[in-house]
């Protein structure tokens, strides 16, 4: 910005301007004085200075500068760079505390300032416009800013997490530098996202990255846990959360998120999914013996007539049978949860296979009628064996959880190209908040009237695994002190 005249401004207006402007100094170009001629009512306010004050008087005679001060930004030298450039100069911020009278202290100031260069009638430059802003707020706001995402960094780095943030439009792809060290890299090396996914599993690739980034389009929240390959050839299991920022018209602009190393917590879950196999597949074989002699011995007994001796066995059995069911349930997790749980897809009549469950479950259930109304075939691909454990599970659930002499009842219908099985009990019911955790590993509900009954926690996180592996939905609809309803559907054949 070149010099402007000074005779553009009527003296009147000149005055005006000068009186009504915010934060406007007029110095004379009298180096090294540098009087000030002018001064509006915003920038007396600002400075705690009079009028009376500071017209006539030098401009460093007035606001004494610290000798610590930068050159750069000293008063005099900008007003001189001013004179021999005849340009604007600007200085974004700088630091000039206030005396407070009151207090006889100084309060911390920051300010912006321009300086403007205006001429005489002779050419040359003759006056200095000095414009000052209070930005005080600003900088501490910002400083505050800084010393949050500190705390935050350190906080990050303590616990061993990692930062990152990938803008979906170009691809810009920022991160802290403890994400490089947990895929094995330097901390100051810099990789493209391109990169870091290079190192995850093909497998876990396709299964698990794509399918989660899918469902956060849908929900906006990203959660997975996967194995990468370092440099070393070492592998090693992350966990990564996040969520998907969008725009206005709902299109996925961006993705925050964070990253954590669980490679030593996901070796100690094997570890112990190892012995819960190795526990489970030993105790079936004593277990499978003694039902085998309970059986006998409920046969022996049953003919001298001994109505005690039947009891026992019977309730005996009943145990044995309780403790199989819990076995094989830990050994399912175990298999699920090391990938080896295996589905046998075929096709069969789901309503024959829920016919089938409810016979089994009779013996076990005399104290409640269930009531199915069989329609016709219903044909679905799925793995027998593992759709009839859910359906067995649900009506193992709505016995416990309802009281004797109530009705179960159990349906079976096509909603939308899909085969709806339904489990419904006018039990104990299910708080709401209690309802999404339901299909949790080990969640079980905190209710007194349930603290009496078994279990782990596992069947119905069974249930939910099964039902996802056959790409179908489970569910509960549920009102406390009212009863719950399981569902689950899949697509029919």
């Amino acid at each position: 910005m070149s010099a402007v005249p000074l005779h553009s401004f009527p003296e009147d207006i000149f005055r005006t301007i000068f009186e009504k402007s915010p934060g406007s100094l007029l110095v004379k170009a009298d180096a090294p004085r540098f009087t000030i001629l002018a001064a509006s009512d915003s920038y007396l306010a600002v400075t705690a200075t009079t009028r009376d004050g500071i017209l006539g008087r030098g401009f460093s005679e007035v606001f004494p500068e610290s000798t610590n001060i930068d050159d750069n930004i000293r008063a005099q030298h900008i007003f001189k760079k001013v004179i021999d450039t005849g340009q604007k100069i600007d200085i974004p911020s700088y630091r000039y505390d206030i005396f407070d009278p009151d207090t006889y202290t100084y309060e911390e100031h920051y300010w912006s300032c321009s300086n403007v260069p205006i001429m005489g009638d002779d050419g040359k430059i003759a006056y200095i416009l000095n414009t000052v802003v209070d930005i005080t707020e600003e900088v501490k706001a910002r400083e505050a800013a800084i010393e949050s995402e500190n705390r935050f960094r350190l906080a990050t780095e303590a616990t061993g997490l990692a930062t990152w943030d990938l803008n979906l439009v170009d691809q810009t792809f920022v991160y802290s530098p403890r994400m490089a060290e947990i895929f094995g890299h330097k901390a100051d090396d810099i990789l493209s996202v391109a990169a870091f996914r290079s190192q995850i599993t093909d497998d876990d690739m396709d299964s698990i990255v794509r399918t989660s980034f899918r469902q956060a389009i849908l929900t906006g929240k990203y959660l997975y846990e996967v194995r990468i390959t370092c440099p070393d050839a070492s592998v090693r299991w992350i966990k990564t959360q996040g969520v998907i920022i969008f725009d206005a018209a709902h299109k996925p602009i961006r993705m925050l998120g964070t990253m954590l190393d669980i490679t030593e917590s996901k070796r100690d879950e094997i570890r112990k999914n190892d012995f819960i196999a190795m526990a489970s597949h030993e105790l079936k074989t004593p277990l499978t013996s003694l039902k085998a002699y309970i059986q006998l011995l409920e046969k022996k007994i049953t003919k001298e007539g001994d109505p005690f001796i039947n009891n026992a066995l019977v309730k005996a059995g009943n145990q044995v049978n309780k403790m199989s069911d819990l076995v094989y349930g830990f050994l399912d997790l175990s298999r699920l949860e090391s990938g080896k749980l295996q589905v046998k897809m075929q096709p069969f009549d789901i309503n024959t296979l829920v016919t089938e469950i409810i016979s089994e479950t009779l013996p076990v259930s005399y104290n409640h009628q269930i009531v199915f109304n069989t329609g016709k075939p219903i044909i679905i691909n799925a793995d027998r064996e593992r759709i009839g454990q859910v359906v067995g599970n649900f009506l193992s659930n709505a016995i416990k959880y309802s009281p004797k002499g109530s009705i179960i009842t159990v349906t079976s219908v096509i909603v939308d190209k899909q085969v709806q099985v339904s489990v419904s009990d006018t039990g104990i019911g299910i708080k709401s908040k209690d309802q999404e955790k339901l299909f949790q590993r080990f969640y079980r509900v905190e209710n007194e009237n349930v603290k009496n009954i078994s279990g782990f926690g596992i069947g119905l996180y069974l249930a939910s695994e099964i039902i996802q592996r056959h790409k179908g939905k489970i569910w509960v609809e549920s009102k406390e002190d009212e009863g719950s309803t399981f569902s689950f559907s899949l697509p029919i054949a």
